[in-house]
């Protein structure tokens, strides 16, 4: 889309979530939903939703709200659902193998095609129906993969990570710990699970839910 750049970043990150509950609607024939439905089933206030679709034109009409098939249509193609997005991972340990075997099956547009790892006895190996190659041969398997799933050891990171760049990666998923370098031209998103998880444990604690309360 021309205008897609002028949408926030916050907006952008709740699409995938607008997307699967759309799809999920659909799937079990519904021709319409409402903000309010929306808001109670993904936790965003309905205000947010509004003016989340309003940066797409999308506006429900008063008294029948949006029509179901109409919006997972358009934010198909707004995610690019159309669109199929190879990955590698890149780190076989329990993570990378929870990776392969789950291989992001509800997502038909994002898939792990190939793995590497150091590890000799995995090197071979097939795994959720993709074949894990050893990370020296990194460079001669990525052709046409411009996205890489990172769950290397901490002290690995950073290396592997010049490697993929010098590859033609152009987006990474961060599961290390580590706070890698790449070039401004390098999207990468850091998702440390610990760092989560004590996140979680401190707003349960400090900042109970009510009723009354979105996240």
């Amino acid at each position: 889309m021309s205008n897609q750049h002028k949408i926030p970043q916050a907006t952008a990150k709740r699409l995938p979530l607008y997307y699967r509950f759309l799809n999920n609607l659909h799937i079990q024939g519904k021709s319409r939903v409402s903000s309010k439905e929306l808001s109670d089933a993904i936790k965003v206030d309905s205000a947010t939703i509004r003016r989340d679709f309003s940066y797409f034109g999308a506006l429900g009409k008063k008294g029948y709200g949006y029509n179901v098939e109409y919006l997972l249509g358009f934010f198909r193609k707004t995610l690019d659902q159309d669109e199929n997005t190879p990955v590698a991972l890149i780190g076989v340990g329990n993570l990378g193998t929870a990776f392969l075997n789950y291989n992001f099956t509800k997502n038909n547009n994002t898939k792990i095609e190939i793995a590497f790892d150091a590890d000799k006895r995995k090197v071979g190996n097939t795994i959720g129906d993709i074949q894990v190659h050893h990370i020296d041969e990194l460079e001669d398997h990525l052709d046409k993969i411009s996205v890489a799933i990172l769950t290397v050891p901490v002290s690995e990171a950073q290396n592997i990570t010049d490697r993929l760049v010098d590859a033609g990666i152009s987006g990474i998923l961060n599961f290390t710990p580590a706070r890698i370098t790449v070039p401004d031209s390098i999207r990468v998103h850091h998702i440390d699970l610990a760092v989560e998880l004590q996140s979680l444990v401190y707003f349960m604690k400090h900042y109970p839910l009510n009723d009354d309360e979105d996240i």
